[in-house]
C-alpha cells in the first residue's frame, strides 16, 4: 500500500504558474502509475491526466493539454505537477493517486488517493 501527500496548493492569479507535489511513502514509488484529480466546488472530481510507472509517458484531458505538465522523480518519491497559465476555471482542490494495476494511461481507475491541496485562482 502506498501513503500520498499533496501539497502546494495556495491563492494565486491567473496567469500565473503553480508546481503541484505529491510526496509517497509505503511500496516502492516507481512500482505505481499516478495520476492527477481535481474536484471544483459543486461539481464532479475531474482527470487531470495520468503518468507511467517510469514517467516516459503521460496523458492529459483537453482543459489541461498544453498548460498543465505532469513529472515523477522516483528517486524521491514524488509526483509533481506543473500548472502555467492558470484559468480562474482551474480552481479546485487537487489529488494524486496512485495504482498498482497495469491499466491504460487514460484511465481513471486509481487505487489509492492523498487528501488533496486546494488551487485557487483570482482574477
Amino acid at each position: 500500500q502506498v501513503q500520498l501527500v499533496e501539497s502546494g496548493g495556495r491563492l494565486v492569479q491567473a496567469g500565473d504558474s503553480l508546481r503541484l507535489s505529491c510526496a509517497a511513502s509505503g511500496r516502492t514509488f516507481s512500482s505505481y502509475g499516478m495520476g492527477w484529480f481535481r474536484q471544483a466546488p459543486g461539481k464532479e472530481r475531474e482527470f487531470v491526466g495520468g503518468i507511467s510507472r517510469s514517467g516516459a509517458n503521460t496523458y492529459y484531458t483537453d482543459p489541461v493539454k498544453g498548460r498543465f505538465t505532469i513529472a515523477r522523480d522516483n528517486a524521491k518519491n514524488t509526483l509533481y505537477l506543473q500548472m502555467n497559465s492558470l484559468k480562474i476555471e482551474d480552481t479546485a482542490v487537487y489529488y494524486c493517486a496512485a495504482r498498482s494495476t497495469v491499466r491504460l494511461i487514460n484511465s481513471e481507475l486509481y487505487d489509492y488517493w492523498g487528501q488533496g491541496t486546494q488551487v485557487t485562482v483570482s482574477s
